[in-house]
C-alpha cells in the first residue's frame, strides 16, 4: 500500500545520503524511481541530489509553481516508476504537499520527502508543517549538536560566525552558513540565555 513518507531533521543529519541509498535499494532490485530537487538549491548543481560524503545524483527539480500531481503522472505515463523520492521538502508549498497526497492516493505511488522541520528562526517551513499534518508516516533522521545531545535546531551564521536572528526564512547554504544544534545551545546562540 502506497503511503506518503516524511523523512525530516536539522542540516547535516544525512538525509540526502538516506535519500539517495533507498533510491538505489529499487534500482537494485530492477524497479526505477522518479528523483526530485527543489530547483531553488543548486549547491550540487541544477537537478542534483548530492551528499556531503561524495555521493549523487541526477534529479528532476520541482518550482513553486509547479503542480506536483501532474508532473509526477506524467512521468510515470512514459515510465514505469516504483516510488518517488523528494529531496528539499520543506521548499514545498501546501498545494504541492496536497498534490503528493493525491500521487498516492489516486495513482498508487508511494512518495519519500526528505527536508528540515524548522527555519534558523526555529519556525515550521510550510511545506514541512503540510507534511507533518498529511504524511502517513514520519522518520526522523538523527544528527547531534557540538554538546552530545540530539540537534533539533539550526542557526545560521554570518561571515564572522555570529548566529543570525532575522532575515529572509530561505538563503541556500551549506556548513558554511548553517550549524546544528540542540535546543538549549540553539537559545545560548540566540541570547536567549537558560536561566
Amino acid at each position: 500500500m502506497a503511503k506518503l513518507y516524511f523523512h525530516y531533521s536539522t542540516m547535516n543529519a544525512g538525509k540526502s545520503t538516506i535519500l539517495l541509498q533507498a533510491s538505489h535499494n529499487y534500482r537494485e532490485r530492477g524497479m526505477n524511481t522518479y528523483l526530485l530537487v527543489a530547483r531553488l538549491d543548486d549547491r550540487a548543481g541544477q537537478g542534483r541530489i548530492a551528499s556531503r560524503i561524495g555521493i549523487g545524483e541526477d534529479a528532476d527539480t520541482f518550482a513553486e509553481s509547479d503542480n506536483l500531481f501532474d508532473k509526477i503522472k506524467s512521468y510515470a505515463e512514459k515510465t514505469a516508476i516504483a516510488c518517488v523520492f523528494l529531496d528539499e521538502a520543506q521548499f514545498l508549498t501546501k498545494d504541492q504537499v496536497w498534490q503528493l497526497a493525491r500521487v498516492v492516493d489516486d495513482l498508487g505511488l508511494p512518495v519519500m520527502c526528505y527536508g528540515l522541520r524548522v527555519d534558523f528562526r526555529g519556525e515550521l517551513f510550510p511545506g514541512s508543517a503540510a507534511l507533518l499534518a498529511l504524511a502517513d508516516e514520519m522518520r526522523e533522521a538523527r544528527t547531534i549538536c557540538h554538546c552530545g545531545k540530539k540537534a533539533t535546531m539550526v542557526v545560521r551564521q554570518d561571515a564572522d560566525g555570529n548566529a543570525l536572528k532575522d532575515g529572509e526564512q530561505i538563503q541556500i547554504g551549506g556548513n558554511e552558513t548553517y550549524v546544528s544544534l540542540c535546543r538549549r545551545h540553539w537559545r545560548d546562540a540566540m541570547g536567549d540565555e537558560a536561566p
